[in-house]
């Protein structure tokens, strides 16, 4: 059944269509859960779980004025002003405690999204679950969570217009935390690449790895044909190979998890 079976769909004009990226992103909420959507844009993420039945009511924030104008229109657009409210907020400033079961933040640097949850924790921890989808910063991110006592429930990624996206779901306080003097190498792996989309041998994942690698041999390939130049500039570019030759080693690690 329809969690909003009551929904005049009348006035429905035109289809919902997410980009792959974000249907990933809604296909991991769990059904029943009320949404806030942090950096909404223009709020049909939010629209996309009310209308399908997988979330009861939604909250799409945003700190910009534009981009909450517009999710707004969009709800009225489609008479969900019952169901989504729009929020202008700088991350969750404006949700009370207790008031959404699932944070989304997508779409933004992995530097703002763990700003957000930092500065949000104290009604971040009251959730079921987060789902993350950073631009950068991916392994500091997957760091963040772990040393912060969450555990990564699911993982996915997505490869859209040339880029890769990868998806990360998470439950707050569920993990034991890390104290930064227990860091270990075995962790730089599953950091960096994403424990979930290794154990599940994760398609996109290996032709991303796969890529990196080509890139990477192409890089070292340059860099020991390279001759010449001051003592200054040979000593950067042995440094630079060293790093292409851990970045590789890494790689290799990573890609050992599909031949097990």
């Amino acid at each position: 059944m329809n969690l909003n079976e009551n929904l005049d769909i009348s006035s429905w004009s035109k289809e919902i269509v997410l980009s792959d990226r974000m249907l990933c992103v809604a296909g991991m909420v769990t059904k029943g859960n009320v949404v806030c959507d942090v950096g909404c844009d223009h709020g049909f993420v939010s629209i996309y779980l009310v209308r399908n039945g997988i979330s009861p009511r939604a909250l799409a924030m945003d700190v910009g004025e534009g981009p909450l104008k517009a999710a707004k229109e969009h709800v009225e657009e489609y008479a969900l002003t019952d169901y989504i409210e729009t929020r202008l907020s700088d991350g969750v400033t404006a949700l009370r405690r207790e008031e959404a079961d699932t944070l989304i933040c997508a779409g933004m640097g992995g530097k703002l999204i763990k700003r957000i949850l930092e500065e949000g924790k104290d009604k971040i921890r009251f959730m079921q679950e987060v789902i993350l989808q950073p631009q950068s910063e991916i392994r500091g991110m997957r760091e963040y969570l772990r040393k912060q006592g969450y555990d990564i429930t699911d993982e996915d990624m997505i490869f859209e217009d040339g880029k890769y996206y990868p998806v990360i779901k998470a439950r707050p306080g569920a993990g034991q935390g890390e104290d930064a003097a227990l860091q270990t190498v075995s962790r730089q792996v599953p950091d960096k690449y994403g424990p979930i989309l290794l154990e599940k041998k994760n398609p996109v994942l290996h032709g991303f790895l796969m890529k990196e690698r080509v890139l990477c041999e192409e890089i070292l390939g340059g860099l020991k044909k390279a001759a010449g130049g001051n003592e200054q500039q040979s000593s950067r570019r042995n440094m630079r190979q060293k790093e292409i030759e851990c970045r590789i080693k890494d790689i290799d690690s990573a890609l050992s998890y599909f031949d097990k």
